[in-house]
């Protein structure tokens, strides 16, 4: 299966680009776990770290329920796989298999953007209870894109480890 990785805009405005850049991020996670096997995608890094391709999309799906749903949706509602709001959790793929966590990411990808969509503008002022300060939209959608942007950096290396497969 090839992954459709859209480039973000180079001239748009700012929640075009924002957008642009998180959905790029998405595809590029999305494009590293292509290919692979439940057990690829379960391979750990290295000792200690229980670090896995399929840990990192799950952490990912967290990432998307705790700041569109629960941050800037005021849902309340737990974490996919931690009612106890513990983020790492997720990391531990060694149980998980590609059927169980991609429609899960996907899931969670698909009410941000109604969420975000759904915003007035990037200005939209929220309460952030896990970190006691209120944000704004335009805060919430860098720091996501941030997170895809660390987290895909481990991906790079952990797909390299699996087949030897290099950028995307």
């Amino acid at each position: 299966m090839t992954i459709e990785r859209p480039w973000p805009p180079s001239i748009a405005g700012e929640r075009e680009t924002l957008r642009g850049f998180l959905d790029h991020h998405r595809a590029t996670l999305a494009a590293k776990c292509d290919g692979l096997t439940d057990e690829d995608l379960r391979r750990q890094s290295v000792p200690p770290s229980t670090l896995s391709l399929l840990g990192l999309l799950r952490h990912m799906a967290e990432v998307e329920r705790a700041w569109f749903r629960r941050v800037v949706g005021g849902e309340d509602i737990p974490l996919v796989w931690s009612d106890a709001m513990d983020f790492q959790v997720a990391y531990d793929a060694s149980g998980a298999t590609r059927e169980e966590a991609f429609p899960a990411w996907q899931a969670e990808i698909d009410h941000a953007r109604r969420i975000e969509a759904a915003a007035p503008d990037l200005d939209l002022v929220v309460h952030n209870s896990r970190g006691g300060e209120d944000v704004s939209l335009r805060t919430v959608m860098i720091h996501v894109i941030l997170e895809y942007g660390r987290h895909n950096g481990h991906a790079d290396l952990l797909r390299e480890a699996i087949d030897g497969t290099v950028g995307t």
